[in-house]
């Protein structure tokens, strides 16, 4: 398996949680989505760590 980079694209984010960008949007503007990082060029990343936070907070709500 390759190596984790330390920040996903939004394309990086919805291809590992199988998802499409219109649902990752949708979740963004419901504050559901991880916390962004959003570039000077207007590109979107979001931190390895911050999606790890957003799906440990996820399990915690399954439970």
């Amino acid at each position: 398996m390759a190596t984790s980079r330390a920040h996903l694209t939004v394309v990086e984010f919805c291809e590992e949680v199988g998802i499409g960008r219109s649902t990752f949007y949708d979740w963004r503007t419901k504050d559901r989505a991880p916390r962004c990082i959003k570039l000077p060029n207007g590109e979107l990343r979001i931190r390895r760590t911050e999606y790890e936070r957003w799906l440990d907070a996820l399990e915690e709500r399954a439970a």
